[in-house]
């Protein structure tokens, strides 16, 4: 099952298109605003609702969203508790949006984090702003990278350094090379073949795949 989970961050117009095809539509609490100007309900609304009024409350749960207050004080973020809102309810693959943008850097920092989360291995989490994709690996695995050839692939390692970093169909090739945390090694590769893939030994990446449309942006 697909789930969306709309963050209250800064969504592109592009993204609506994704959050159509879902099965299962999550806001974390002022997402719902966004789902709501793209003509799009939320069937599950999360988070402390400190950035949604009582009218807009009232108005989803009249449409049918189920909305679940969180209290204001507590350990997780309301864009993670949606996503793990999203996994109870049955969810496989997970596309996070919202999840850029805004003035909150720490938000943003957060929900890249989210990728690596052990307790999310068991799911395809990803995020997702336009035709940029992020997703994450951990630990002794592989990936397949879904960018066609041209367009641009950043791995960077999130935590500690990434150890035993493996690539195929990639310009820059890597053969069990380590990547430093903290370097800039794993910037801006290009895809060169297909099928293309990236396997980790030890550490955390974040892959990054950018489509033609964003590249060359800063």
């Amino acid at each position: 099952m697909l789930a969306v989970v709309v963050a209250d961050g800064e969504p592109a117009s592009e993204d609506a298109g994704v959050a159509r095809r879902a099965d299962l539509l999550v806001a974390a609490d002022g997402g719902a605003r966004w789902l709501a100007a793209q003509g799009l309900r939320p069937n599950l609304v999360v988070g402390d609702l400190d950035s949604l009024d009582r009218r807009e409350i009232e108005r989803l749960q009249e449409s049918g969203a189920r909305v679940v207050p969180q209290p204001a004080e507590k350990d997780a973020s309301d864009t993670e508790l949606a996503v793990e809102a999203a996994i109870t309810a049955g969810a496989d693959r997970i596309v996070l949006v919202g999840a850029f943008g805004g003035s909150r850097v720490d938000h943003e920092l957060a929900n890249l984090m989210l990728l690596v989360e052990p307790g999310f291995s068991q799911v395809d989490l990803r995020l997702q702003r336009s035709s940029t994709l992020v997703r994450g690996i951990s630990g002794n695995r592989s990936l397949v990278i879904e960018a066609e050839v041209g367009e641009t692939v950043t791995l960077l390692p999130l935590g500690s350094d990434a150890i035993g970093v493996s690539t195929r169909g990639l310009r820059y090739a890597l053969d069990q090379e380590t990547l430093l945390m903290g370097r800039s090694r794993g910037l801006s590769n290009v895809v060169i073949g297909q099928p293309a893939s990236v396997s980790i030994r030890a550490g955390s990446l974040l892959v990054i795949e950018i489509g033609k449309s964003m590249e060359g942006e800063s």
